[in-house]
C-alpha cells in the first residue's frame, strides 16, 4: 500500500481553513510540547476526535495503519496527546528506540493495562499486585526476578521440549480428523493447541483441550481462550479511552471483570489441585516450574495465582495469532514452504520423530522463517515505556514521564531499513545467503527488549519452531482465504478467519 499520501479528516479540513488567529491558540496547544509534530489535540478530548469513525483519519484497531499515516505526514518521532496529562511520543527510527531503552531506567516502566491492574487491586484477597503486565517499580522487579527463573535463557527452556513434542503430536492427529471439514477456521484450534501448552508448562496439568467434549463453548477450554480474547480485546479501548471505568463499572470493564473472574476462579481450582498434589510428589524427580515457584520462601499463593492469570492471558493468544500468520505466509509462498519442507524431512526422518535439542540446533531455515514472519507480523505494533530521565529523539527534547512507545511494525516495512520490505524472505536472514543484510538489532523486537522483555519469549518460540517442523512435516499447507491484515488488539490478531488447507503428505 502506498502511504506516500492520505486525506485528511473532514475535521482536519476545517481547521485547516479557519484562520490562524482563531486558532493559533490550538496550534501552541499542539506544539509546545518540544515543538514535536503531530496531531493538533484539544482541550478535554485530546486526539481522540482522530479515532471517531466516518470523520477520523485513525482507528484503534488499527495502529499499524494509523503508524504509517503518523510517519509519512509527521516524521521519525510524533508527539500526540490523547487525554489531559497523558503525553505520547510515537518513536519510528531505531537509533531513536535504541535511545528509548537506553532511557528506561532500572525498574522499566509501562503505561498498560490499566484497569486489569484496578481489578486485581481492588481483589487484595486474592492479589498481592497488578501482576506481571501492569505492575511498576520494585514490586514489578520483585516478581519478575523471581518468575523468569526457569524461563529467561534458551537453555532452561529446553527441560520443556519432550512435553511440548507430546502436546503437538496429539494436535496433528487431531488435525488430521478435523482437516476434511470444509471452511473450517483453524484459529480456534491453534487456541486450543497454545492453551494446551501453556497449561503443561506452567501447571504441569493436561486441560485436554482437544477432547470432543472441551469443543463445546461451554467447556473450560473454550471458555479461558474467549476469558483471554475479552481481556486482551479490553486493553487498549480501556488504556487510551477517556477511562470512566475508573469512576464507575462501565460495559466494557464488567465484561473484563467477568472474564478474568473465570481465569482467575480455574487459575485457584487447579493450583489448590497442585498444591495438594505437592507433597506426594516423588524424590529424586527433577521439579516442576509450578513446583519451584511453590517452594520458593520469597512467594506465596497471591503472587502464583496472578502469575497463572498472566500466563494463560498473554501465553494463549500471542502464539495463536503469530503462529497463524506464519502459516498464512507460508501456504501463500509455495518456494519457501518447499525449502522448509526439505529442512523437515532431513531433520526429521519419520513424521512422528521427536524434535530434540539438537534437531532444533539444527533448524536454521526454521528460525529464519519464524523471523521473518515476526518481521512482517510482530506480537505487537510496538513496545511501550514511561521515561525515567530526559531524553532527545530526532533531535527533539523529550522530558522524563512522557510515554513513548516505538513503531517497530511500521520500521520494518520500509524500504530504507529493508529491501523489498513487503515481501516474505526467510533468506534475508540466513548469514551464508546473498540477501542477508544485518540490520539495525533495534528494527526486529517482536518480544520487547531488556529486562522487561516477554517472559515467555524463549518457551514461544521453542512452541513455534517445533510445531512448523512438524507441520511441514506432516502437511503441505494452503491458503483459501483472501489477503490477511491483522487487528490490533494491543496484540495483533488476524482480521479475518484462518482458512488453510491440510494435505498429507505421503513421504
Amino acid at each position: 500500500m502506498n502511504y506516500s499520501y492520505f486525506r485528511f479528516s473532514h475535521l482536519d479540513k476545517y481547521l485547516q481553513k479557519a484562520t490562524w488567529i482563531s486558532f493559533s491558540n490550538l496550534y501552541r496547544y499542539s506544539h509546545n510540547f518540544s515543538n514535536i509534530p503531530g496531531p493538533i489535540s484539544l482541550p478535554v478530548v485530546g486526539t481522540l476526535y482522530h479515532y471517531v469513525p466516518i470523520i477520523g483519519d485513525y482507528k484503534f484497531d488499527e495502529l499499524h495503519h494509523n503508524g504509517f499515516k503518523k510517519y509519512y505526514k509527521f516524521g521519525p518521532a510524533v508527539h500526540e496527546k490523547h487525554v489531559p496529562d497523558v503525553n505520547i511520543v510515537w518513536l519510528f527510527d531505531p537509533v531513536d528506540i535504541e535511545t528509548m531503552f537506553r532511557n528506561e531506567g532500572k525498574y522499566p516502566q509501562r503505561r498498560s493495562h490499566l484497569a486489569l491492574e484496578k481489578y486485581r487491586l481492588d481483589k487484595p484477597a486474592v492479589y498481592n499486585s497488578g501482576g506481571l503486565l501492569p505492575t511498576n517499580g520494585s514490586e514489578w522487579f520483585r516478581i519478575r526476578s523471581i518468575f523468569q527463573r526457569g524461563l529467561s535463557s534458551p537453555q532452561s527452556v529446553k527441560k520443556f521440549l519432550g512435553d511440548t513434542d507430546e502436546v503437538i503430536r496429539e494436535w496433528i492427529v487431531s488435525l488430521e480428523e478435523i482437516s476434511s471439514k470444509p471452511g473450517l477456521d483453524y484459529l480456534p484450534e491453534l487456541s486450543r493447541l497454545f492453551l494446551e501448552l501453556t497449561g503443561k508448562a506452567i501447571l504441569d496439568i493436561r486441560l485436554n483441550s482437544f477432547a470432543k467434549h472441551e469443543r463445546s463453548k461451554h467447556s473450560r477450554s473454550s471458555k479461558l481462550i474467549e476469558a483471554a480474547l475479552v481481556t486482551n480485546s479490553s486493553v487498549l479501548k480501556t488504556d487510551n479511552g477517556p477511562q470512566l471505568w475508573k469512576k464507575f463499572d462501565t460495559p466494557l470493564y464488567k465484561k473484563l471483570k467477568r472474564a478474568q473472574g473465570y481465569m482467575e476462579e480455574v487459575a485457584i481450582d487447579l493450583l489448590s489441585l497442585k498444591m495438594s498434589l505437592f507433597s506426594e510428589r516423588e524424590k529424586n524427580t527433577p521439579s516442576t516450574l509450578l513446583e519451584t515457584y511453590l517452594s520458593s520462601p520469597e512467594l506465596d499463593f497471591k503472587d502464583i495465582i496472578g502469575v497463572i492469570c498472566d500466563f494463560l492471558l498473554a501465553g494463549i493468544d500471542t502464539t495463536t495469532y503469530t503462529t497463524s500468520f506464519l502459516l498464512y505466509h507460508l501456504a501463500n509462498n509455495q518456494h519457501t514452504q518447499d525449502n522448509l519442507f526439505r529442512e523437515a524431512h532431513k531433520l526429521l526422518p519419520q513424521k512422528d520423530t521427536p524434535v530434540t535439542e539438537k534437531i532444533l540446533q539444527e533448524a536454521v531455515y526454521s528460525k529464519a522463517v519464524l523471523k521473518e514472519s515476526l518481521r512482517l507480523r510482530p506480537v505487537s505494533v510496538g513496545v511501550g515505556r514511561v521515561l525515567q530521565s530526559d531524553a532527545e529523539f530526532s533531535g527533539y527534547s523529550v522530558p522524563s514521564g512522557t510515554v513513548v512507545v516505538s513503531q517497530n511494525q511500521i520500521s520494518c516495512r520500509l524500504h530504507k531499513y529493508f529491501p523489498s520490505p513487503d515481501e516474505f524472505i526467510p533468506e534475508r536472514w540466513l548469514k551464508k545467503d546473498p540477501l542477508y543484510k544485518q540490520p539495525n538489532p533495534f528494527l526486529v523486537l517482536p518480544f520487547g527488549h531488556g529486562p522487561r522483555s516477554c517472559i515467555g519469549r524463549r518457551l514461544a518460540e521453542q512452541n513455534m519452531l517445533v510445531l512448523v517442523l512438524k507441520i511441514m512435516r506432516n502437511f503441505h499447507v494452503e491458503w483459501l482465504g483472501g489477503n490477511l491484515d491483522s487487528k490490533s488488539l494491543l496484540i495483533n490478531k488476524p482480521n479475518g478467519p484462518i482458512l488453510l488447507k491440510f494435505r498429507k503428505r505421503l513421504c
